[in-house]
């Protein structure tokens, strides 16, 4: 197939194979009620043996302290690697260097060197089109919305399975839907799924979450929207506006919460509106970011169980008296649209190690937020804000600021690669970016430096 974005690539040292796939989906069953779901079964070649002891995480490190100095956000630096992908969504590098990508349009490439070729179109995937580089016409809306082809994971032993896991959105006979399916890239039709972790998933034109990461015990972690639904959030029998952790094959994992006997027992956290990054601490503990309404974007530590509110608390003067868990962060009236995230713990940009980097899709910048510890020294506030007060979650304290305002445009996602670099991707063919954006290069994948 002809490759229709024109773009230019990069090489280095490995090599770099970007591929994101979105296929046919299984039939993992709906839960109402504490039943196990059952995932579409995975051909017995695939081993999704994995090792759950947290110890072994290469990120690991219960003693870590934040950093008490201001991140020197001004040496921050950045390289174009790749330009005029079509709206990238979500970065995956797997054990082996290889480093997977989404582009919400649904196309699945695959680069190496400065090779280039497309080896799948979705048949099931939505609509979803990207503005012309240099346009600046509005036609997110019905050209998709805010779903498509959005997350992507690599297995944690890949690629022994050699297999991607992908969440898309689906037109349906029963209307959108957003599922997450294995895919293998190495098979001979690698835009057929090997396996469907989640069918049920709500989706919507907004608000469709769709993050993937596997945890440090290697449980895959997904993050689902209320797809603009938002009584439903406070039902955890539903999947709208939850964070849900299961097995690589699907089923929920050991030691998820109960939340009744109507609740779906993959769901750990329930009460978000649009949550879309998700790390962990060195030490293990989970955070969560997710766009609030009119501004009041958070940052959460995630509790099992835990309820985060939405839709009957969100602002900073609601929480307190409530039994609701608290946000480390709230931007307030002011809008981050905070999407995907990374905890840095590399050091090829030392300014940035130990902190919390969030992409900013309004803002149009890179969010650097300083998590404190109890006991920790807190680094200067200077140009940032701190967050502390009665609203917020007393185990750690945030400190932010911002970097790359409106440098890059819109900034969906960072990732930390193998060799402890910085990886972004822009959003600017959404229709939704502000000027000068989109260039004649965008979207891009970019390499942060400095620091």
């Amino acid at each position: 197939m002809a490759d229709e974005g024109g773009q230019r690539y990069w090489t280095r040292r490995r090599t770099i194979a970007v591929l994101a796939a979105a296929g046919l989906g299984g039939c993992m069953t709906s839960t109402g009620g504490n039943s196990t779901p059952t995932a579409t079964p995975f051909d017995e070649r695939y081993d999704l043996a994995v090792d759950h002891d947290s110890a072994a995480w290469d990120r690991r490190d219960p003693d870590w302290t934040a950093p008490a100095s201001a991140p020197a956000v001004e040496t921050l630096e950045t390289e174009v690697l790749v330009e005029n992908l079509e709206i990238p969504w979500d970065l995956s590098f797997a054990g082996d260097g290889t480093l997977f990508v989404s582009e919400r349009v649904g196309r699945v490439k695959a680069v190496d060197g400065e090779e280039v070729r497309v080896v799948a179109e979705p048949v099931e995937a939505i609509d979803a089109e990207a503005i012309a580089p240099g346009e600046d016409h509005e036609s997110w809306w019905v050209e998709g919305g805010e779903g498509g082809t959005l997350g992507v994971a690599a297995h944690p032993n890949y690629p022994e399975p050699s297999l991607v896991y992908v969440y898309y959105t689906a037109d349906t006979d029963e209307g959108k839907r957003n599922r997450v399916v294995a895919f293998d890239p190495t098979a001979d039709s690698p835009s057929e799924g090997v396996g469907t972790i989640a069918e049920d998933i709500p989706a919507d034109g907004i608000h469709n979450g769709g993050r993937l990461e596997f945890g440090p015990e290697n449980y895959l972690w997904i993050t689902c929207g209320d797809a603009g639904e938002s009584a439903k959030a406070q039902d955890p029998s539903t999947l709208h506006g939850t964070v849900l952790r299961v097995k690589p094959n699907g089923d929920p994992a050991p030691g998820n919460p109960d939340l009744g006997a109507e609740a779906d027992p993959r769901i750990y956290t329930y009460g978000h509106r649009n949550p879309q990054g998700i790390v962990w601490l060195p030490d293990g503990t989970p955070l969560v970011t997710e766009h609030g309404p009119d501004g009041r974007d958070e940052i959460n530590r995630l509790e099992p169980g835990a309820n985060y509110g939405w839709p009957e608390v969100r602002r900073r003067e609601a929480y307190p008296g409530s039994d609701v868990h608290r946000p480390l962060a709230n931007s307030g009236p002011p809008s981050w649209a905070p999407t995907g995230a990374l905890f840095y713990t590399g050091d090829a940009v030392s300014t940035l190690t130990n902190r919390l980097l969030v992409g900013g899709l309004f803002s149009q910048q890179l969010l650097v937020a300083t998590v404190t510890p109890p006991g920790d020294d807190l680094p200067p506030v200077g140009d940032g804000t701190r967050h502390e007060g009665a609203w917020t979650d007393d185990a750690d304290t945030v400190t932010t600021n911002t970097a790359l305002k409106n440098e890059l445009g819109r900034i969906r996602h960072v990732e930390q690669g193998p060799e402890g670099e910085i990886y972004l991707v822009t959003s600017n063919r959404d229709g939704r970016a502000k000027d000068p954006f989109p260039t004649e290069r965008d979207d891009v994948l970019v390499r942060l430096t400095g620091g």
